[in-house]
């Protein structure tokens, strides 16, 4: 008699707590924030990211941003059809044609994260050098399409609002500030 009382008490403990386990509702997973770059000349361009296939890259350009470390900053590339690209913090002190423009940063580098997102217009790259690994700060807007660069450079966004203020800009148009806004 305990033995059946046991092996039933088992088997009523074995369907319950199941059951009450799949009662809570799954945890939904962090949602990425946005982010909101204004220029001095006026117009706002919003960036939607893409965590799952760059998630360093798209930490590091929220954690540059939330610090305010592309404020100030000047574009300081414009290939029509091709790029516009910003995130040389030389560009706050410097005149645009001084030689160092284009070859400041954060003061480290970040791993490459290459993956299947095409290189269409609107896309978010990172910059780099020769090296794979040596992207920290510099970000470009694809003006059009580039898919040589597809496996080559990690895309990390893209351009949810605001491709008519992006095709307007011009070499030294002034980056007033780039604001996180948290997903809710």
């Amino acid at each position: 008699m305990l033995r059946t009382l046991t092996t039933l008490s088992l088997a009523v403990a074995l369907t319950v707590v199941p059951a009450w386990a799949q009662d809570k509702p799954a945890a939904k997973p962090a949602a990425t924030p946005t982010a909101v770059i204004t220029l001095e000349k006026g117009g706002e361009i919003v960036l939607e990211f893409f965590p799952k296939d760059a998630p360093r890259h798209v930490d590091n350009f929220l954690k540059l941003a939330r610090q305010k470390f592309y404020d100030g900053q000047r574009v300081h590339r414009v290939e029509k059809a091709f790029v516009v690209q910003f995130g040389d913090p030389l560009t706050k002190t410097l005149k645009m044609d001084d030689d160092k423009i284009g070859t400041g940063g954060p003061g480290y580098a970040i791993k490459a994260e290459f993956n299947a997102r095409p290189f269409d217009r609107g896309v978010l790259g990172m910059a780099r050098g020769d090296d794979p690994d040596s992207a920290g700060s510099q970000i470009y807007i694809m003006l059009g399409d580039a898919h040589f660069l597809n496996g080559k450079y990690t895309a990390f966004g893209r351009v949810a609002r605001g491709m008519d203020v992006v095709d307007k800009i011009r070499v030294g148009d002034r980056v007033r500030t780039v604001r996180v806004v948290e997903a809710k």
